[in-house]
């Protein structure tokens, strides 16, 4: 019977621990789909491509039926006098208007995933400014007392003084020294640019993604409903190193948020090891709990 308890009492702990990692988003090996969403907006993106999926798969197969028929139906050795049919009323209006149908049914849900894309619902409580550089992002926080740093490619060799040899947390070609840290359930405007050539700012997960041109701004926000650490890359070849600039977001509670913003002005590594280290407490004792 105890044993039976701590069986229990560990695969809670399991399903607790994967439940917190699930919610951090990140590339995984033979992924075909999405990252999990972690805004409304990417859970309207991913409704999208569900729903053209049901009109894609009959198209492809209904074509690949027809190619397949006229192949047998119509070859050489069936047909020696080949037909002089010229036209056909009936087939031409059914491949004229069913196509134009068609087109409608994607057309009305893309333009409104589009303008929702546009338009954030509310005023955005808080901006920052991603600046692309080779290879790296500089992140300026538009507070009352502005808070600048730059996020660049974690080396392997610098792992283990900050705090992230985690590689299951930290992916090769992902983890950066400086993740740009924002709140649960805050609407957030991020404004693009960059410094010397055109870099993408991409958040799979967020459903975001813009080119970062230099000389001109573009804007883009999320609203992120689920705390974790979430994974983008530049997506515009950039140069040689264009492989090696990722983007990290750490989404966390709005009073780990506060309590970090102020510690960073003054000191951003302190208050990065004290951010990781009271996240990691805290899905300790959840795990314990269960």
């Amino acid at each position: 019977m105890r044993a039976m308890r701590r069986i229990l009492a560990s695969a809670g702990a399991a399903a607790t621990f994967f439940a917190t990692a699930a919610q951090a988003a990140q590339p995984t090996p033979w992924q075909t789909g999405f990252q999990p969403a972690a805004t409304g907006m990417m859970e309207q993106i991913t409704w999208f491509e569900h729903y053209t999926l049901w009109f894609i798969i009959p198209i492809t197969l209904l074509v690949l039926v027809l190619l397949a028929y006229c192949i047998v139906r119509f070859r050489a050795a069936a047909n020696p006098n080949a037909s002089r049919t010229s036209h056909n009323t009936l087939i031409e209006v059914i491949w004229t208007v069913g196509p134009v149908v068609i087109l409608l049914f994607l057309a009305v849900p893309s333009f409104q995933l589009l303008t929702a894309q546009y338009s954030p619902p509310e005023e955005a409580k808080l901006t920052v400014k991603a600046t692309g550089n080779q290879w790296n992002w500089d992140y300026e926080y538009q507070v009352d007392e502005p808070l600048s740093f730059n996020s660049a490619l974690l080396a392997d060799e610098d792992r283990a003084e900050a705090g992230k040899e985690d590689h299951a947390a930290y992916p090769r070609l992902l983890a950066v020294d400086n993740e740009m840290v924002v709140p649960v359930g805050t609407l957030v405007r991020v404004l693009v640019t960059a410094s010397d050539v055109i870099h993408a700012f991409a958040m799979p997960s967020f459903g975001v993604k813009t080119d970062a041109v230099p000389g001109r701004i573009n804007e883009i926000w999320f609203k992120a409903d689920k705390e974790g650490l979430y994974y983008g890359q530049c997506s515009e070849l950039c140069g040689k190193d264009h492989a090696f600039m990722p983007i990290a977001v750490r989404v966390v509670s709005d009073g780990q948020y506060a309590t970090w913003l102020e510690a960073a002005k003054s000191d951003l590594t302190g208050a990065n090891k004290a951010l990781m280290a009271e996240i990691e407490g805290t899905s300790k004792v959840a795990a314990a709990g269960n």
